[in-house]
């Protein structure tokens, strides 16, 4: 491992693990494992660039790495010409409501809507302007206006909800467009957005007669997914996490209503009634599994979800729509520290601050203090593993065995060595082979 890292995106990854969230930038740099799990996701994102539907609910414990899968699947989406929009739920954010809830979750997933080209979010304007000038470059082919084309490529999308006003409001930014009307580009994308809380303000600013509620907000994801296909894209990736806040729902209605949603979204995806649109939902165990508060407190998800039978003993299904994640191995977190601190040095050897004998006896250390959950859900450990190297890296001379523990070398009766660490904390000693 020689290639040197890029300052930003050392620092994106290192001060996003430090902190305990999952970094935006160079998550390749640090990615170990789970390679079938990324296969099947990978064959969903090919499914909707065929104009299918996929719909996947990622289940792993709290830590267990749920939030950094999902994003490196929607980095792999964006690298495939998808576009992605993510959100996390919250009590303010739910996919059914009748208070503004889930219009908050649309216009959340619109704010980050994301491209190959804009990956940070913010690429709602850009999409549109890209199908603005292939409307534009179409028209002069064919020697039409460009209204008359948009409003072509749009015809289909009528028979959808919304469909007749979509095509309204994607007229009107092409006017402000033409016009230099800038009030009138920002109240179109006001409108794709979700940002119009009443019919009224919408009728004013732009003519439309609707506006994205509560009750349309999956209608208005499939009138997008066709859309961004029309200006050039593959589809659309919805990735939304935290879903066990919907788990946490005190509300049984409320809870069920989004619940039923899931299962239109599930029903939809399985017959390819949603064209280019795909569904990732990160969720805990819990919230899949209660049979009081979960998705399986829903019969007809529990029926859907449920895991197949003969999957057993260790062999995997990853057909269905869910996809447990498996914990990382001993072995893929040894070579996970090994990334970091590969990230940590820039990708210059030289400048490990820790040997690979340093990186075992750290696990060694976290084994001893908190068990095997230290790779199982690895989020606190890496924390520590990179504060142990900023500590090397900022005390020039520290030695990492002082910090770690006593060592003690001592050779068995067929001549293997054993290295024991001797922690602080709890004063017991830990041996592995060398």
């Amino acid at each position: 491992m020689t290639t040197q890292i890029r300052p930003k995106e050392r620092d994106a990854v290192l001060q996003s693990l430090r902190a305990g969230v999952v970094p935006r930038l160079g998550q390749h740099l640090i990615q170990v494992g789970r390679t079938r799990e990324i296969e099947t996701l990978v064959g969903d994102i090919d499914r909707i660039a065929d104009g299918g539907s996929a719909f996947r609910v990622v289940i792993g414990e709290y830590g267990a790495g749920k939030t950094f899968f999902l994003n490196l699947i929607r980095a792999i989406a964006m690298e495939k010409k998808l576009v992605v929009a993510s959100a996390d739920l919250n009590p303010d954010r739910r996919l059914q409501a009748s208070g503004g809830q889930a219009r908050s979750l649309y216009a959340e997933l619109m704010r980050n809507l994301s491209t190959r080209t804009k990956p940070d979010g913010g690429a709602l304007s850009g999409v549109v302007e890209k199908f603005i000038a292939t409307a534009k470059s179409e028209a002069q082919t064919a020697g039409k206006s460009t209204e008359v084309v948009i409003r072509e490529k749009l015809t289909h999308l009528t028979e959808l909800v919304n469909g007749y006003d979509f095509a309204d409001v994607l007229a009107a930014y092409w006017k402000g467009f033409e016009e230099g009307n800038e009030k009138l580009k920002s109240d179109a994308i006001r409108w794709l957005r979700g940002e119009f809380a009443t019919k009224t303000d919408a009728r004013q600013a732009l003519g439309v007669r609707s506006i994205v509620d509560d009750a349309s907000v999956y209608d208005q994801l499939k009138l997008m997914a066709r859309f961004v296909r029309l200006a050039g894209y593959s589809g659309l990736l919805i990735s939304l996490d935290e879903l066990v806040n919907l788990y946490k729902l005190a509300n049984t209605q409320a809870r069920n209503a989004n619940y039923e949603q899931i299962l239109r979204i599930l029903n939809d995806s399985l017959q390819g009634a949603a064209v280019g649109l795909g569904f990732a939902l990160g969720g805990t165990p819990e919230f899949l599994l209660d049979t009081r508060r979960g998705l399986y407190s829903y019969p007809a998800l529990q029926s859907r979800l449920a895991q197949n039978t003969f999957a057993l003993g260790g062999l995997v299904d990853f057909s269905g729509p869910v996809v447990r994640l498996s914990s990382l191995t001993p072995e893929d977190f040894f070579v996970l520290l090994q990334k970091i601190r590969h990230v940590y040095a820039s990708g210059d050897e030289a400048k490990y601050p820790l040997p690979d004998q340093g990186i075992v006896s750290f696990m060694e250390h976290c084994s001893s203090r908190i068990g095997d959950a230290y790779f199982r859900t690895p989020r606190t450990t890496i924390t520590a593993f990179i504060n142990l190297l900023a500590v090397l890296e900022q005390n020039p001379g520290t030695d990492w065995l002082t910090l770690l523990g006593g060592v003690v070398v001592k050779a068995d009766d067929g001549g293997v060595t054993d290295l024991v660490v001797e922690t602080e904390a709890d004063e017991e000693f830990a041996s592995f082979k060398l």
